[in-house]
């Protein structure tokens, strides 16, 4: 403990570092991959194409990838950031076509007989409705590209993996345990603000989650008012 407190201020710097190079790719996988899923479902010959490539980015193993990258993009943060969102994408995609998919017909019906346009519909009423299954495809890629950016460290450029390695080289290791915890306490924060997210975005889910056991209880409590009223 004291090791982190008189190191809070490096410490500081790479929890920076590990949040950029972790949330970067996930802001453009979402960028990238909400009208790509509008158009899969628009246009479903499209889909098992898309599918297969996302089946391709989801396999390719990112420590090849940053190496391949690396004639390209050099020891930069870009060489970590697009392989991180390419994973993002094999995530987020089919979550937005599923979400999408999973919008009830009549509601896309009664949207086109209030006169919606394709556009406005996708954006008012089929986006919303598919807000709980595409943060759910979220919070997966978001926690594990804070996991996976330690990765990056093994060409030097890894937020908190950073610790990893220089606490294996030293044989220190309070610095591995340290930056263990704290892209746990990342994952843990993050996915909490999604879900949190979530339920501002969809109030309606809220509301219409009612315990059954709350249910038969009001019913049981009327059933006694109304059978004891004289």
């Amino acid at each position: 403990m004291s090791w982190a407190w008189d190191n809070r201020a490096l410490l500081a710097h790479y929890l920076g570092q590990h949040l950029y190079l972790a949330l970067l790719p996930v802001l453009f996988g979402v960028i990238v991959a909400v009208p790509v899923g509008v158009m899969c479902v628009r246009y479903r010959w499209t889909w098992p194409l898309v599918l297969s490539l996302t089946s391709i980015f989801y396999a390719m193993p990112s420590l090849a990838l940053y190496l391949v990258l690396i004639d390209y993009t050099g020891l930069t943060d870009w060489t970590v950031i697009i392989p991180l969102t390419l994973f993002s994408l094999s995530v987020l995609i089919p979550n937005v076509v599923d979400g999408l998919r999973s919008v009830p017909p009549p509601v896309r019906q009664a949207a086109d007989a209030m006169g919606f346009g394709s556009l406005r519909r996708v954006i008012q009423v089929e986006l919303p409705l598919a807000v709980p299954v595409i943060i759910a495809g979220l919070r997966v890629a978001t926690v594990s590209s804070i996991s996976l950016v330690s990765v990056g460290q093994l060409i030097g450029i890894g937020g908190l993996g950073y610790f990893f390695i220089d606490g294996e080289q030293r044989d220190f290791p309070t610095e591995i345990y340290t930056a263990f915890i704290l892209i746990i306490v990342l994952a843990l924060l993050a996915d909490s603000i999604l879900v949190l997210l979530r339920r501002w975005l969809t109030p309606w889910e809220v509301r219409r989650t009612v315990r059954p056991g709350s249910r038969l209880l009001t019913a049981t409590w009327r059933g006694s008012s109304a059978g004891g009223a004289p």
